[in-house]
């Protein structure tokens, strides 16, 4: 599995809806080549369905974090939008208290999470946030 499967499996994850125009668009490649791709995956036995359901060991991503955002003036839905766009993004949620937004994080590797965390700081609206990788899902 290279950097374009795993592309693929997580704007699949995010909207298994996407056409594959759509697809080929986000990724930088041709509608053939989403569609070969897709056929292999699926052949192969990574992508189980849709919604994906994954292998556990297909396109596991390993570095997840929570992200607490706190976000200026009015902009909260461009906000919303604009996290929902990113594939690494597993959820978003409204909260109260000192945070606006709580987002879920997912990235195959630490490159892709930083990468993520510097397009997460760009977005117009926002004005500040707080990430923490999450280490286990033991108590």
């Amino acid at each position: 599995m290279d950097d374009t499967d795993r592309a693929l499996i997580r704007l699949l994850r995010h909207d298994a809806r996407q056409s594959v125009s759509a697809l080929a668009a986000a990724c930088g490649v041709s509608r053939g080549t989403v569609q070969n791709r897709l056929a292999r995956l699926e052949q192969d036995g990574t992508i189980l369905g849709y919604t994906v359901r994954l292998r556990a060991d297909a396109a596991a991503s390993p570095v997840r974090a929570v992200t607490m955002v706190e976000v200026a003036g009015g902009k909260l839905n461009a906000v919303v939008r604009a996290l929902r766009s990113l594939p690494e993004m597993a959820a978003v949620h409204t909260t109260n208290g000192r945070w606006d937004l709580v987002v879920e994080l997912a990235a195959h590797d630490l490159a892709a999470f930083d990468t993520v965390l510097r397009r997460i700081r760009q977005i117009d609206g926002i004005a500040n946030s707080e990430t923490s990788l999450l280490l286990s899902d033991r108590p």
